[in-house]
C-alpha cells in the first residue's frame, strides 16, 4: 500500500472575480464588492487548507484503471488517464470551522449567506489549484505531465467511488473529512480527485 501524506498550505489569496462568478453575480459596484470583503473578512482566519494524497502506478486496461489500491471502472476516468503511468490520488478541505460560519450567516441574511457559500467554494478550488501546481512542479521534476483533476460524479466515475478514495487515505483521521451514507463529503467545501501523470 502506498504512502499518505498530509500537507497543510498557507491561505492562497481569494479572487474577489471568482467569488462573484460563483455567486452568478453580474455586478461589480462597490457596494457588492464591499459585501463580498465583509464577508471574507468574517471568514479569513477561520478556513483550513489540508489535503492528503497518495502517489500510486496505474494501468489502464479497457474501462478499469488498476491502481495499487484496488481498481475502478469507468470509462471517462480510464480515457481520462490513458498513457499516465502514474496517479496522485487526493483529498482536500477547507474545514469544518469555515462552514458553521458560514451557516451562522445564512441564519443572519440571505445576501451574506450567498456570498459565504461562494467564498467557500472559491477558498476549496484555489486550495485545490494550490496542489495541482504543486503535483505539476514535482511531475516535471520527473520529466512528466500532468493531466487536469478528474473527480468522483464526472462523466461516468460513480460518487460511491469517494468510498473506495476514504478507505485508502483515511480522510476523517487525517484531515476531519467525513462521509456521508449517500456518498456527500462532511463539510461540503472539500474536493477528492485524481491527478494523472504522464
Amino acid at each position: 500500500m502506498s504512502t499518505v501524506f498530509v500537507k497543510t498550505f498557507t491561505p492562497p489569496p481569494i479572487s474577489e472575480s471568482d467569488v462573484l462568478r460563483y455567486a452568478r453575480c453580474p455586478k461589480t459596484d462597490a457596494g457588492t464588492l464591499g459585501i463580498v470583503r465583509q464577508c471574507a473578512d468574517l471568514v479569513r482566519d477561520v478556513f483550513a487548507y489540508n489535503v492528503c494524497y497518495i502517489e500510486s502506478p496505474v494501468r489502464i486496461e479497457g474501462n478499469t484503471c488498476r491502481f495499487s489500491f484496488g481498481t475502478v471502472a469507468s470509462a471517462d476516468l480510464a480515457h481520462h488517464l490513458d498513457g499516465c503511468t502514474k496517479v496522485i490520488m487526493f483529498a482536500a478541505t477547507v474545514g469544518v470551522a469555515a462552514e458553521r460560519e458560514m451557516q451562522k450567516a445564512a441564519v443572519r441574511s440571505p445576501v451574506r449567506a450567498l456570498f459565504m457559500d461562494a467564498i467557500g467554494t472559491e477558498r476549496i478550488e484555489a486550495l485545490c489549484d494550490t496542489f495541482e501546481a504543486e503535483v505539476r512542479r514535482y511531475a516535471a521534476a520527473q520529466g512528466r505531465e500532468i493531466r487536469p483533476r478528474f473527480s468522483p460524479g464526472y462523466g461516468d466515475l460513480p460518487l460511491e467511488t469517494q468510498r473506495v478514495i476514504f478507505s485508502v487515505l483515511d480522510c476523517p483521521r487525517r484531515i476531519g473529512l467525513s462521509l456521508t451514507d449517500g456518498c456527500m463529503m462532511s463539510p461540503s467545501k472539500s474536493v477528492t480527485a485524481f491527478i494523472g501523470m504522464k
